[in-house]
């Protein structure tokens, strides 16, 4: 009588096997997290990249699956003890008084706690990047974002109110409030593209440590960009919405802003990002000559 040879669990199923009540605590966990933040920031210009984080942070660790593996040594107790208790009280305490990001941040402690307790230091060190990376998925508070901005706006509108008025425009800023012709625009408004600098840095960041993660000289001079791309993109965007407003009226603008106009901030910066990247390819290759 023939007899089938027992086939030996693979390494990552064995592992996934033996910590089911583990991912299963994680899962209770997870879901009203991602609910509340999909259902709340996610839906704004500021948390619009959300989904793009987690998608892409949760494919930077697959995609180093095996070598996790090849590393694996689970941790000391007495420090996941001491990440996942003040973790899982955050967590209690934002999840009561409904404040999303103590849950959220709470969250993405929790799951840190259990895959050093999992994998170890070494694998912490490792996927330093995509732990970081993640953390763009903890939405951080309205005022945080207007007090990062405010500057940014000022600077932004008034620049696009004297380049447009030396071009002859008819138009002059007053506080938050643009004059162009008889139109009014609220600066506010007109600067709000600078709300998802937030997600133009998640994505960035993510471009250079696909592109560039072996030199960290060069992906920090990158980095040192995101800001200036961000505040040209939005110069262009406020600009538009002026032309907009006095060629073809308040109603053809305030279309082009609640359509289009944030898509075209977002996109023009990321591109400005690839640009850069692109004119900057001499500088890249002599950092990494010196590194080397």
């Amino acid at each position: 009588m023939a007899t089938r040879p027992i086939r030996a669990k693979a390494p990552g199923s064995e592992l996934l096997a033996r910590r089911w009540p583990l991912l299963l605590g994680l899962a209770v966990l997870a879901l009203p997290t991602l609910y509340a933040v999909a259902t709340g920031s996610w839906t704004g210009e500021s948390g619009v990249h959300g989904p793009i984080v987690l998608a892409t942070g949760i494919w930077l660790f697959a995609r180093r699956w095996k070598e996790l593996l090849s590393i694996q040594r689970p941790g000391r107790i007495g420090i996941v003890l001491a990440v996942l208790i003040p973790s899982l009280l955050l967590y209690i305490f934002g999840r009561a008084f409904d404040f999303l990001i103590f849950q959220a941040a709470a969250f993405l402690g929790v799951c840190v706690a259990v895959f050093y307790g999992s994998f170890g230091a070494e694998a912490v060190r490792r996927m330093w990047f995509p732990i970081l990376y993640l953390g763009f998925v903890v939405p951080l508070p309205g005022w945080v974002i207007t007090t990062m901005t405010a500057p940014m706006k000022e600077y932004v509108s008034s620049t696009a109110t004297w380049i447009l008025g030396h071009l002859g425009y008819p138009i002059v800023r007053q506080g938050v409030t643009i004059y162009v012709a008889q139109y009014e625009l609220l600066v506010e408004d007109a600067c709000a593209g600078l709300n998802s600098l937030i997600s133009l840095t998640a994505i960035s960041l993510f471009y250079i440590y696909i592109l560039h993660n072996a030199s960290w000289r060069y992906a920090l001079f990158l980095m040192l960009w995101i800001v200036p791309v961000a505040l040209l993109a939005n110069l262009v965007r406020v600009m538009i919405l002026v032309l907009i407003t006095y060629h073809f009226g308040n109603a053809a603008a305030q279309g082009f802003l609640h359509s289009t106009a944030g898509l075209v901030m977002f996109a023009t910066a990321l591109l400005g990002i690839f640009l850069v990247d692109g004119v900057m390819s001499p500088v890249r290759r002599m950092l990494t000559r010196s590194h080397a």
